[in-house]
């Protein structure tokens, strides 16, 4: 590995370099900036190394809202462990060849890669997506198709993750994916925490078949969040859907349908997952005794604790634990 390819190496720290190009958006930029490059007090360390470039030294935000002035030049993304590539509103306009170079070269050198929303485009542009998995907004779907058939694109998903490329699907699923990364990258606790700072949900099920446009109903639905909170206070009791259903004083089949129609997701697979970032949140706080994380997080076995995970997040609860338990940081 070239000396300058891995920031991570030389500082320990993670790197995130985001390329902003000529009209891209300022939403996405926000976002990434919020996720990857505030100071965290309350943590008590910082989480990554963050920094902008740009491949002039002027560089015009989307429609002229702004110019971004003072940032790096291009050469930083060539410093980067994880790259964020530009994205914009006109995804008919080709990439500038030095960007692209850029993606290849860090998709080379083993970086990861990860575009918001019509970054995908980026990504194909410069052919690192060729076989692989992503996700771009639904409206540009086709088109992307279309344009880039070798490319494996699932549209109805807030974000992909296809292990060192990752794409969001829209503008506010950049903060989705950011906080899968924070998750990631350092494991529930610190992604709830970053999270909480947000004030935006740490795991937002569902895809975007709930953002398609569609008739609006001819009455709101019930807002599912008392029956939520309910649920999440008691995680190690046995609940069953109709205990769900009876406490939201409706039949499991309304049920199912708010939880669709909210959550994009199922009473069953959202108390699954609440129940795993449970467990995963006790490991991180030193729960050695998978029986017991396993108990206390309603998932019944080790066993079931162990299929879930290795099923979730790719590793065992041994391997969590030695990545994100006590002493890890």
């Amino acid at each position: 590995m070239a000396q300058e390819s891995s920031h991570r190496a030389q500082t320990g720290v993670h790197r995130v370099v985001v390329i902003v190009d000529e009209n891209s958006n300022p939403f996405e930029l926000g976002c990434a900036t919020e996720v990857f490059g505030l100071r965290r007090p309350e943590i008590g360390r910082d989480l990554y190394d963050f920094r902008l470039c740009s491949p002039e030294p002027r560089t015009a935000m989307r429609d002229g809202f702004f110019t971004l002035t003072g940032v790096a030049g291009l050469e930083a993304a060539d410093t980067a462990d994880t790259l964020i590539v530009p994205n914009r509103p006109d995804v008919e306009v080709p990439r500038r060849p030095a960007v692209l170079d850029a993606v290849r070269r860090a998709h080379a050198r083993g970086a990861r890669l990860i575009g918001f929303c019509s970054g995908a485009f980026t990504l194909a542009e410069a052919g690192v997506l060729d076989g692989r998995r992503a996700t771009a907004h639904w409206q540009w779907a086709d088109d992307f198709r279309r344009r880039f058939p070798a490319v494996r694109l699932a549209s109805d998903v807030l974000f992909v993750d296809d292990g060192d490329i990752l794409t969001a699907a829209g503008s506010a699923a950049a903060l989705d994916l950011g906080l899968h990364v924070v998750r990631r990258d350092h494991g529930a606790e610190i992604a709830n925490s970053v999270s909480r700072r947000l004030v935006f949900a740490a795991h937002r099920d569902g895809g975007q078949r709930q953002f398609v446009e569609r008739p609006l109903p001819d009455l709101p639905d019930e807002s599912l969040a008392p029956v939520l909170a309910w649920a999440q206070g008691r995680l190690d009791a046995p609940l069953t859907v109709a205990d769900l259903a009876g406490r939201a004083a409706v039949s499991p089949a309304t049920l199912h349908r708010r939880f669709r129609a909210q959550l994009g997701t199922t009473p069953l697979m959202w108390l699954t997952g609440e129940r795993l970032a449970l467990a995963c949140r006790l490991i991180e706080r030193g729960e050695s005794r998978f029986e017991v994380v396993a108990r206390r997080s309603g998932l019944g076995t080790a066993a079931n604790l162990r299929s879930l995970m290795r099923r979730e997040t790719g590793i065992t609860p041994s391997a969590y634990r030695r990545r994100f338990g006590p002493g890890t940081g």
